[in-house]
Order: structure tokens, then sequence, then C-alpha cells
């Protein structure tokens, strides 16, 4: 069986307050976007996993993909897989890639071997492995809040829009994206702001990581002034960085902007957004 696990962005991503546990409450819109890893997962004799494309660092028997199976193989009576993850989605770029893969991998297990476990179901499997998850066994937008755990349902389509993924081959540390963040609430709740016009969002949507990350990072920055300047609708880091995207009119031409990244050796990618 072959899936295609993914990426999303972050629209808006606001710090409101500290936790007495020492996280940090989050109100953000996770948005699914068609950068994918590609994983085919198959019965097998023995279990197996191996990674091809962007180097994934750490222990392979610690990765996320095996760490769903286990978890399903405590409460059902599956076989051994071989699990084959093609790598395409850059790693610690704020696009969810490896929360992506260990939901997919859940997705695929259910289907391959027919569990027959509903979405909210998998769901709670899926917050066992990650605050974010459970957003891609839905896989469409959804407010985010709590540590990025909690979830609600937003009517919210892009569709007919192009957007500009660019990673700009700087890793960002959770460490670093959290120093000097300055936690607020924002002017307004995160779903009123979605709910007005595009070209309106640049006024109210903002990532509060964006501030300690550009003060360290000048390179993110005149990334985003970048994607404005060529015309872009709206632009943001996506999560705790360092990816940068633009959303831009179904028309627009991507050439200039191709060209920009291209020269800096920047991985991106455009796509015509359909859901």
């Amino acid at each position: 069986m072959i899936v295609f696990s993914n990426a999303k962005i972050n629209l808006g991503l606001f710090v409101t307050d500290k936790r007495p546990d020492g996280f940090h409450n989050l109100a953000t819109c996770f948005y699914p976007v068609d950068w994918s890893d590609v994983l085919e997962i198959n019965e097998s004799k023995e279990l197996t996993f191996e990674s091809f494309g962007i180097p994934i660092p750490g222990d392979p028997s610690d990765n996320l993909c095996l760490k769903a199976y286990h978890l399903l193989k405590k409460d059902f009576d599956i076989p051994p897989v071989s699990i084959h993850l093609i790598k395409n989605i850059p790693i610690g770029a704020g696009l969810g890639g490896g929360s992506s893969n260990s939901s997919f991998t859940l997705k695929a297990l259910n289907d391959l071997f027919q569990l027959n476990i509903a979405d909210d179901e998998l769901a709670k499997y899926a917050a066992k492995l990650g605050s974010d998850c459970p957003f891609f066994i839905y896989n469409k937008a959804k407010l985010a809040f709590g540590t990025g755990n909690q979830f609600k349902d937003i009517d919210l389509s892009l569709t007919g829009k192009k957007i500009l993924l660019v990673y700009p081959n700087i890793h960002i540390s959770t460490a670093q994206a959290f120093s000097n963040i300055r936690v607020m609430q924002p002017k307004m709740p995160i779903a009123d702001i979605l709910q007005e016009p595009l070209k309106k969002w640049k006024e109210n949507l903002n990532n509060d990581f964006e501030l300690s990350v550009f003060n360290v990072n000048e390179d993110i920055k005149k990334l985003k002034d970048k994607m404005y300047q060529s015309g872009a609708e709206f632009s943001l880091m996506s999560g705790s960085g360092s990816t940068v995207y633009g959303i831009f009119d179904q028309d627009f031409d991507f050439e200039e902007l191709e060209s920009y990244c291209s020269e800096k050796k920047y991985a991106y990618i455009n796509i015509k957004i359909s859901r």
C-alpha cells in the first residue's frame, strides 16, 4: 500500500500564555498542503523500516512510523510490515513532516488490515505520538489550541489560490524559537481573523515566533519580504520555522521567485491549492 504523507502550514500562530507545566498555550490554524513524503507499507515476515531521500537524524528504530506501528500492535493482532519512506518534506522546517508520517502510518495500517478504527479513535492513538499528529488524521483545516493538541473545525478553503513554500535550509531549534518569545493574546480571536478577506490577514494574522527567529536569521525575514514584494496576498513563516510561504492569486507566475530561490539554493515547491 502506498500513501502520500502531506505537510501542513500554520495560518497564524499566537503564543497566548505560559502553562504551569512550563509549556505554552497556542492558537493557530493548521492547513494541509501537498508537499508530500511517500510511504509504502506492506505485510512482511519481519518488521523493517527504511528511509530514502532527505536523511533523517537519529536512530531509525526510534522513527515515528515504527512507533505508530507498535502503538496499534498493542491493541490489534497485526502482522509485521515493511515500511519504506521517501522523505521529501524538509526536516525541522515547521511543516509537520514527521507528525504526518506517523499519522499516515496509522491510517495505512488501519486500511491495510481492515481494523475499522473510526477517525476520532485513530486521532486518540495519534495524540500519543505528538501534539499535532491528530490533525493529519482529519487532514483538513483545523483551529488548534492548547499545546496544539485541542482542535476545532473551521470552514476555511483556499481552493484556487497558489502557494509557494520555501525552506531556506536553516534549521530552527524549538529552544531557539521560544527564546525571547513574548506571550500575549491576539487582538482578535484567530477564527474571526480568518473569516476576513485574505488580503486583510496581514493586519492581524501573525506568527509570534517570527520576532525571535528573524532577529538571528535575517535571511528568513528577507524571504518573507520578497514574497510580498513579488505580489503575495499573504505571507508568513510556518510553525517555529524556517519555512516561509506565500499565498498568491491563481494566475500568478512564479518564474522570478523560483529563480531567486534557485540562486539562493533554497528548497521550494509551488502548489495550486485544490482543497
